[in-house]
């Protein structure tokens, strides 16, 4: 096991990370939410959201970071 160096994330890479990690995920946790409540018609638009927004941030990473 070694020592993993971290100096080299930029501060704008890491909040992108974490703003694209808890939009997508707290998209999907609201549409599965939604699902089980009945109202199939929300979750799919939160899921819909989810996807939209995993291709957004491919599209910005690849943009800016890549």
């Amino acid at each position: 096991m070694t020592v993993v160096s971290l100096s080299g994330v930029t501060p704008g890479f890491f909040l992108l990370g974490v703003v694209f990690i808890l939009l997508v995920f707290g998209l999907l946790s609201f549409g599965i939410l939604r699902m089980f409540q009945l109202r199939f018609r929300t979750g799919w638009f939160s899921f819909a959201g989810a996807v939209a927004s995993g291709i957004i941030y491919a599209v910005v990473l690849d943009k800016w970071y890549l």
